[in-house]
């Protein structure tokens, strides 16, 4: 019993070494977990100042916008700057009541439907962009510890094959191959189970967001509409 245990403690047992060793499909399931992972943080980091901002925005333009000021001067300071969130959503509306007054086209039932698709493209394009690669940490929070089981199965029928071909079921001719191939497991479930939790998160955060946009639309609307039916301007 000693020289077997004796050779198998001599193995190298490090991840680095055990991937060196490992056949090239576990390789290459390794590799691909590994980046996987990088960018399923790269995404979390990515979102997380993304709704952050978001957030400050929105609530720089809703303090704005419940001032009281007039719309067409509210409109004025967003003109020569880049458009997201509320402000997004505020101008696609001025800019469908502009051009349908200067086509002489604001009916009260025409206009308010061409605002209530206006905000709704302009609410789906927030949507969207808010919502932007949330569906690759869905993806591989699914699909991660699959793709580990995979090159687990590969290395355990190596680790088979050498057993067969060495005649041979001593310790030290199975714990590499079974370490190799525990490792893919370990990768899979390192990349997919910050995926999972991340996405629960962020996809509650955007779903917020998303609803703060929605709620704004129906405002908007609802205010325009009010100032078309009074047969005031902005």
């Amino acid at each position: 019993m000693r020289p077997i245990m004796e050779t198998a403690s001599a193995h190298d047992f490090s991840m680095l070494a055990l991937f060196l060793q490992a056949d090239w499909v576990v390789k290459s399931v390794m590799v691909g977990l590994l980046l996987a992972s990088v960018y399923v943080w790269a995404i979390i980091a990515n979102r997380l100042a993304a709704y952050r901002l978001a957030r400050r925005d929105m609530a720089v333009f809703d303090h704005a916008f419940a001032s009281g000021r007039p719309l067409a001067d509210l409109r004025r300071d967003y003109t020569d700057i880049a458009h997201h969130g509320l402000s997004a959503v505020f101008v696609a509306a001025m800019d469908e009541w502009d051009k349908s007054h200067a086509a002489q086209a604001a009916t009260a039932v025409g206009l308010q439907s061409r605002l209530e698709i206006a905000l709704d493209l302009a609410v789906a394009e927030q949507s969207a962009e808010l919502e932007k690669r949330l569906d690759f940490l869905a993806t591989i929070g699914s699909a991660g510890p699959f793709i580990g089981l995979f090159g687990t199965v590969w290395g355990i029928m190596n680790a088979f094959t050498a057993i067969a071909t060495a005649e041979n079921t001593s310790l030290a001719v199975v714990a590499p191959g079974i370490a190799e191939a525990l490792l893919a497991t370990a990768l899979g479930l390192l990349a997919a189970i910050p995926a999972v939790v991340a996405y629960n998160k962020l996809s509650a955060d955007a779903g917020r967001l998303i609803a703060r946009l929605e709620g704004f639309a129906d405002r908007l609307v609802a205010l325009l509409s009010r100032q078309l039916d009074a047969g005031k301007g902005l």
